[in-house]
């Protein structure tokens, strides 16, 4: 598994404390709800987090 940067860590696990239920184990899913709850500009770092967040919730990202 490749090391993430730290702010891509910060950043979903905020996320997850803050809005648990708001995610689940789709990678799709879960882009379209980082889009919504946050400013982030960035497609790159959008999918980081995103996919982040569904591995902690026991998805994988294909």
């Amino acid at each position: 598994m490749a090391i993430k940067p730290a702010y891509v860590k910060k950043t979903a696990t905020t996320l997850l404390e803050k809005y648990d239920e708001a995610f689940s184990t789709d990678f799709d899913h879960n882009k379209e709800v980082v889009v919504e709850l946050t400013n982030i500009d960035s497609k790159e770092v959008r999918n980081r987090v995103a996919g982040y967040i569904t591995r902690k919730k026991g998805g994988s990202v294909e």
